[in-house]
């Protein structure tokens, strides 16, 4: 793969073919939302906190459903959003390749087409999963042909809310810092969307140069020669210390707390349309069943992961090995489990991310407001599940609800369009297969407030609208020019 040399003008032809097809279909739709200008800024209707993948579907699908007034905000530089060329360490995509992600429902849009119009079908053919950058350069491409107005390196620092139902983001840009006022916000920021890296306890008090989360920056190279010890069985778990035996570490010690690694993708397993559409439809204590069962299953790491790890002789599988404790020795940690104590330099935690409103500033105004479902709903007996406890209570368009109603009403312009929303909606707004439909409920709720929002402007429009289709002459009364009868 990496010897092929793409075809430009291969590409150059899919994007022509694309254009074409979005003429066809005349898309994107004519703007329709009425400009607003107060305290003399111009009024943006939706900013999109996030230009990885969900956020540039989010906005694809707006400006398909004629919202152009729109902003995507990233901190990362151009080329760089999302995990796939930061933390993310996997050679390919977990996910088939034929999955459609993003393309909302356009064949010349898919990473398929994309992949074809540079490689042709027969390394298609060849093809196992998509290489993890090539699918970043592909992320790349899609925001470029479709014109998305993304901005790199903006961080939003705060967001208000103002008493005239409009939000002042707090931005900070080229270390210079304003406000700009949005109608709506979108929040397509990731796995630790709502929080951020979850670091059992046992690491309080330990030099942060002895340890490191699977997503932080990591010097692997740093780790050549050296003892390096990973917790946890997921993909990222294997995928970091996968890295660290390529980069040479002498001995890699992966402690796994269940007896077990999980060998069956519950959740992928059953995917379909219904699933898709039908899921949000389901009562509450429904929702948690099907989920709570899925989280505590637990999803398996890619066998191709496990095999790039299993193949160096110096690693290590620890099962039913839950840290117990976790010490410095000196110029070393000692790792303590049920079945012993291991000397390792540096350990890294494959262990996932966590709701916490606290580690959130830009949130910190609206998250006493927030409304979690453990707020509402017990968890029923035998399906504890703090995962689920902790997660956001979304209406229709993912927007956030009220614990105490009246007491926020802007949280119903600001919507959780990340991993977090998953109980509310299903996996619609943080992986690649279902991404389309998800950015399509959430942009038509937008629109449908919108307009509502604005139906006094678009009914003014109705009334002063006289453009005549007819010009009169095209027939006569019959009465005036026929005598009847006598």
């Amino acid at each position: 793969m990496t010897t092929m040399t793409p075809d430009a003008a291969g590409l150059a032809a899919l994007e022509a073919r694309l254009k074409q097809d979005l003429a066809w279909l005349e898309l994107p739709a004519k703007s329709w939302v009425p400009r607003r200008v107060v305290d003399g800024k111009s009024v943006v209707d939706v900013v999109i906190v996030g230009a990885g993948m969900a956020g540039l579907v989010a906005s694809a699908m707006l400006r398909r459903l004629g919202v152009d007034n729109q902003l995507v905000l990233d901190r990362a530089r151009a080329g760089e959003e999302g995990p796939w060329v930061t933390f993310a360490r996997m050679r390919t995509l977990r996910s088939p390749k034929e999955l459609t992600g993003p393309a909302m429902g356009m064949p010349a849009l898919t990473f398929r087409a994309f992949y074809e119009a540079q490689y042709g079908r027969q390394a298609w053919q060849a093809l196992d999963r998509a290489p993890r950058t090539m699918w970043m350069d592909y992320l790349i491409w899609y925001r470029k042909v479709l014109d998305l107005p993304v901005r790199n390196g903006v961080s939003v620092e705060r967001i208000h809310a103002r008493t005239d139902e409009l939000f002042a983001l707090d931005i900070s840009e080229g270390g210079t810092s304003r406000q700009i006022l949005a109608r709506h916000v979108v929040l397509a920021t990731g796995r630790d969307g709502l929080g951020g890296a979850y670091v059992p306890s046992l690491c309080d008090g330990i030099d942060r140069r002895f340890w490191a989360h699977s997503s932080a920056p990591i010097d692997f190279e740093r780790l050549r020669g050296r003892r390096v010890a990973v917790v946890g069985a997921g993909a990222s778990a294997m995928d970091n210390a996968a890295m660290a035996l390529e980069a040479g570490a002498a001995r890699l010690d992966l402690f796994i707390r269940r007896a077990d690694i999980p060998r069956v993708n519950k959740f992928t397993g059953i995917g379909s349309q219904g699933v898709v559409h039908g899921f949000a439809g389901l009562s509450d204590d429904w929702k948690w069943r099907f989920l709570d069962h899925t989280l505590k299953a637990q999803t398996p790491p890619p066998r191709q992961s496990v095999l790039r790890v299993s193949a160096y002789p110096q690693a290590h599988f620890h099962l039913a090995s839950p840290i117990d404790d976790l010490a410095v020795a000196g110029d070393h940690l000692t790792v303590t489990t049920p079945k012993g104590r291991y000397a390792t330099d540096f350990i890294i935690f494959g262990t996932g991310f966590k709701v916490d409103l606290a580690l959130r500033d830009e949130l910190a105004e609206f998250a006493p407001h927030i409304r979690f479902w453990c707020d509402r709903f017990p968890a029923p007996d035998g399906m504890d599940n703090a995962e689920l406890e902790n997660s956001p209570d979304l209406g229709d368009s993912f927007q956030f609800l009220e614990k105490e109603p009246g007491a926020c009403p802007m949280l119903a312009r600001l919507h959780c369009f990340n991993y977090p929303a998953t109980l509310s909606h299903g996996k619609l707004s943080g992986d690649i297969p279902a991404i389309s439909e998800g950015a399509d409920r959430l942009a038509r709720g937008i629109v449908r407030r919108l307009f509502v929002e604005d139906r006094e402007i678009h009914f003014a429009n109705l009334k002063a609208f006289a453009t005549p289709e007819l010009a009169g002459d095209e027939w006569q009364d019959a009465d005036v020019t026929h005598q009847p009868a006598e």
